[in-house]
């Protein structure tokens, strides 16, 4: 690689290589060394899946857009929504705002669709008082340490994730398809091989079948690319799914995910891929200013729980298809 003059580059850890740190030799906005910037993407971002940009006088919604804008694609809108998040405009988002005690799985963005983002961004604006990282983990590893026979099992068959609605449960459809005309909701589930139908009180279901792992188009590595362990029942507290299937039966659940076939995923066989996740996680704590650069196929993210305020916001672009 080719070092750049004004950036100084290294991996944040001995051990392995993402995400690699990227810092200015001298102080300065981002916006300052996009040229070197670009050069460290281009070279890095395939290889190692990560770059974090650190110590820049680069902080806000504005400049963070203008930084990922620079890299010549259009932000893409959050379609088909799995969780809450605020639209901050022109293609900036807040991170999921589920309860600060709550920690959000690893995941790549939207593998639970066919289509999804190539390139995502993470910019801290304001880090938490405790903990509220967001760990990130090689999904190009994950795939080679599931079980062969596991990893088969599911890129056989596939995955279908079932979701109902709103009833006060999950986020309404208006909100997950961003409009309260039914006729447009169907024409996108149309055209995204979305199954589709409305109950007597005006509800929506939705399943889709879709990958369980996937190919990289530009490296062409394997990849384990599914939400089969976050959509899952199980992934739920025990007296949280003991309540809600006292309330509403397995099929009205807010979401669920079976292989594609509509057979049930073995629980025992998600929890020896939630231990395979856990051990390929890596955790290091935000800083103000921080700009983190995924490759969304390459590299999965989460959230760990936090307390104190904390605001890390959202960009994502180039999709897949």
């Amino acid at each position: 690689m080719r070092k750049t003059t004004n950036l100084r580059i290294n991996p944040m850890f001995a051990e392995h290589d993402l995400p690699k740190i990227v810092t200015p030799i001298v102080g300065g906005r981002l916006s300052d060394y996009l040229q070197d910037a670009h050069q460290v993407v281009e070279e890095e971002l395939l290889r190692v899946g990560g770059v974090l940009f650190r110590g820049f006088d680069t902080i806000g919604e504005e400049q963070f857009q203008e930084f990922a804008r620079s890299f010549g694609s259009p932000l893409l809108n959050y379609e088909f929504a799995s969780t809450p998040r605020t639209d901050l405009g022109d293609g900036v988002y807040t991170t999921t705002e589920y309860p600060a005690h709550q920690q959000i799985p690893l995941h790549n963005e939207q593998a639970y669709t066919l289509n999804w983002p190539m390139k995502i961004w993470f910019h801290c604006i304001t880090p938490a008082e405790t903990e509220g990282e967001t760990p990130i983990a090689d999904s190009r590893l994950i795939y080679n340490k599931i079980d062969p026979k596991i990893r088969q099992h599911f890129d056989s068959k596939k995955l279908k994730y079932v979701r109902n609605y709103g009833n006060g449960l999950d986020l309404p459809w208006e909100k997950v398809f961003g409009t309260k005309d039914k006729k447009q909701v169907e024409r996108f589930c149309l055209a995204n091989k979305i199954n589709f139908e409305w109950n007597l009180d005006g509800d929506l279901r939705t399943s889709q079948v879709c990958q369980a792992v996937a190919q990289h188009p530009k490296t062409h590595e394997m990849v384990w690319f599914n939400q089969a362990h976050l959509f899952h029942i199980s992934n739920l507290e025990a007296n949280i799914r003991e309540v809600l299937l006292s309330v509403v039966d397995e099929e009205d659940l807010p979401r669920n995910v079976y292989y594609g076939d509509g057979s049930p995923i073995e629980d025992s066989i998600l929890a020896e891929i939630r231990g395979v996740l856990d051990e390929c996680t890596i955790k290091f704590p935000w800083q103000a200013g921080d700009i983190l650069m995924l490759d969304n196929m390459l590299v999965a993210h989460s959230r760990s729980r936090f307390t104190g305020a904390r605001k890390v916001v959202v960009a994502m672009a180039e999709g897949n298809i």
